[in-house]
């Protein structure tokens, strides 16, 4: 049986929830599937894009799909109890490598210079020793909940507001020798069951009524999320800010390559 990586967040909901039961699913924080696609414990998986960057010399991208925002992203968060310009210093999620790349980028443009610590993804343990958090995926969502009053900078809206671009977070990406005629199956039960969230009314309620009852968040907050803020198809404008990301942020000169093209 073939196996397919998923982030163990909600971002990737619409596209895993119903997925044919012939692919196992393997589940892993965003930062961890990139070591299981490059070691071949899976044929895909949905990477940090920044990971992308630094391995895209072994690596192919599927084309249509991503982790995508185009203004508020809701779940790439930068938490704390004092504004972000007197900030000394933030602690970073394990978890993450887009988040930490696009934050850095993100406080040099806006000339501010804090010290970076990384730390298991927890915000009471990273404000306890830091003046700021960065928090992605469903701990961010959750965080959000709790303590309202302690965002200071989603990174989503960051990134379009200064550029004018979507930001991809997580790309589909499959190692350079994988099985072309396999990943194209992989490619194609997974397109299916995003159109179906994006065009059956009834099905895309019942995978949001699953991420809600998985959270504890109210139906309506992740209809929100899924309609506003975090989508997972890829389009030419994305494909832009995908491009425009690797290279003033992660410094990637290369242009991103696919491992074929959608019809």
């Amino acid at each position: 049986m073939d196996v397919i990586g998923r982030v163990s967040f909600s971002n990737c909901d619409p596209i895993f929830d119903g997925l044919d039961e012939k692919w196992s699913i393997l589940s892993a924080p965003p930062a961890w599937l990139t070591g299981h696609v490059l070691r071949k414990d899976c044929l895909t998986a949905p990477i940090p894009a920044a990971d992308y960057a630094l391995h895209h010399d072994e690596l192919l991208l599927l084309p249509d799909l991503g982790i995508v925002s185009s203004g508020d992203v809701g779940s790439v968060l930068l938490f704390g109890s004092r504004p972000l310009e007197s900030m000394r210093d933030i602690a970073l999620p394990s978890d993450s490598s887009t988040s930490k790349v696009l934050l850095r980028w993100a406080l040099g443009n806006r000339g501010l210079d804090p010290k970076f610590v990384e730390s298991g993804p927890d915000i009471d343990t990273m404000l306890a020793k830091c003046d700021g958090a960065l928090l992605i995926g469903d701990r961010s969502l959750m965080a959000s909940r709790e303590y309202p009053d302690l965002v200071k900078l989603d990174l989503g809206r960051e990134w379009n507001e200064s550029t004018g671009l979507p930001m991809v977070f997580g790309v589909f990406a499959a190692r350079r020798d994988s099985p072309k005629n396999h990943l194209i199956r992989a490619y194609n039960d997974m397109i299916s069951q995003l159109v179906k969230f994006e065009t059956d009314n009834s099905w895309r309620s019942s995978v949001i009524s699953r991420s809600s009852e998985k959270l504890g968040f109210p139906h309506a907050r992740m209809d929100d999320y899924f309609r506003r803020e975090v989508r997972n198809r890829m389009n030419d404008r994305d494909v832009e800010g995908l491009t425009t990301f690797l290279k003033i942020a992660c410094g990637m000169e290369d242009v991103p390559e696919w491992a074929f093209h959608s019809e």
